[in-house]
């Protein structure tokens, strides 16, 4: 390694994913071994991912990370264990352009700065550890030229936060739970692409993007304590359901799609009524909602088949949940906002003169109750951002911009 002050750095972006096969419950804590396969639909990272930039650098003195703009600590076990796992994993790197040779044996002792930024809201039940701890393992392996692949660094992810490791691929994703004590079998796989179901439409409805009551991490070891359920639904329902839902996505069966995500949502969130103490995820808002998955927090995952199924549900939803009066329509619906304008919706007076779905007697109006909607589709994996321009840290001094 030569000893000259340099930077080298790496910026990559992942999405985020929902399951419509929950995860729910560890057979081993510190590997994060799942108690049941699970599926995931990935998506579009135009208008749900995080984006990360790692650096490294002869002058740095420990290891430092900015989530979002603060600096957090990377003392945590789940931070150590990734990046114990990818330094274990790195090779050669030799940067022509730069001048800077990197030899195997140096990344033990050289440190990184870690610079992560989601455009969506933390901890609020939207899978922001997944997406982070994905873009955390794909961007280091970038950075120490690591050759693992993208299911093999998944293990790693993993280790982070469980849900990570379906975030390594676009379209459908499952991850196999595995069989071996070290987990080395415990991957995510792709189904298929995001090109293969593409006219597949999610609508997501924030309702509320505080932080959650109960972490996943307490919810679940509760779970595993207490809920006799869980253990039924481990042993006897999900391997089932699980290939049942790979035919359904592989066929692109809407109906048997549907009828999957939402009784697997509903025994998620019986798992969660029968552990001791009960965990309420869903608030009232989140009951209102129909065609739906829900994950660990109340915000609904609604999915439609096609555009003009899409447009028309867009439709009751802003009949039954318009923003508060003085909101910006603009930010009340974000990601794609094509479907707004199928919907012949403009600005605010388009809403207020939407009619009452004819399927639901006396309609009410419940303003202000969802935060905002994201109209997203499934989207492609994790990628790597060339543009200098799209970095978090500085290209001279590897601190934030």
């Amino acid at each position: 390694m030569e000893e000259k002050t340099w930077v080298r750095m790496v910026t990559a972006q992942t999405p985020t994913n929902i399951a419509v096969i929950k995860y729910w419950g560890k057979r081993d804590e510190t590997l994060i071994l799942p108690v049941n396969d699970s599926i995931s639909v990935t998506l579009d990272p135009a208008h749900l991912c995080t984006t990360t930039t790692v650096a490294v650098s002869p002058s740095f003195d420990q290891d430092r990370m900015w989530l979002n703009g603060k600096e957090i600590s990377l003392s945590g076990g789940r931070y150590q264990n990734c990046l114990r796992e990818i330094r274990a994993r790195a090779c050669d790197v030799q940067d022509e352009e730069k001048g800077i040779k990197i030899a195997k044996k140096d990344w033990e002792k050289l440190h990184v700065h870690v610079a992560s930024y989601n455009n969506f809201p933390t901890a609020a039940g939207l899978a922001s550890s997944a997406a982070g701890f994905a873009c955390l393992v794909f961007a280091l392996a970038k950075l120490m030229n690591a050759k693992e692949d993208n299911s093999e660094l998944s293990a790693i992810a993993r280790q982070g936060s469980g849900s990570a490791c379906r975030s390594l691929f676009g379209g459908f994703v499952k991850w196999n739970m595995g069989k071996a004590e070290d987990g080395s079998d415990s991957l995510a796989v792709q189904l298929v692409d995001e090109k293969h179901w593409d006219e597949l439409v999610i609508i997501i409805a924030v309702v509320s993007s505080r932080q959650k009551e109960t972490s996943s991490t307490t919810g679940m070891r509760d779970s595993v304590e207490t809920s006799l359920l869980l253990q039924h639904r481990a042993k006897e329902v999900v391997p089932k359901r699980t290939k049942q839902m790979e035919e359904a996505i592989k066929n692109r069966d809407f109906g048997s799609f549907a009828q999957l995500a939402c009784a697997d949502s509903n025994q998620f969130h019986a798992v969660c009524l029968d552990t001791c103490p009960p965990i309420f995820y869903m608030n009232d808002t989140s009951h209102r909602q129909v065609a739906y998955t829900f994950d660990a927090g109340p915000n609904a995952v609604l999915f439609a088949h096609n555009r003009k199924a899409a447009t028309q549900l867009l439709q009751k939803l802003l009949f039954c949940f318009p923003p508060n009066s003085d909101a910006d329509l603009n930010s009340y619906v974000i990601g794609d906002k094509s479907i707004l304008k199928d919907a012949g919706i403009e600005d605010m007076k388009d809403v207020e003169a939407l009619s009452p779905p004819p399927e639901i007697k006396n309609a009410e109006r419940s303003k202000g109750e969802v935060s905002y909607f994201i109209c997203t589709k499934p989207g492609r994996g994790p990628v790597l951002l060339s543009d200098e321009s799209q970095a978090l840290l500085h290209p001279e001094t590897g601190l934030p911009k």
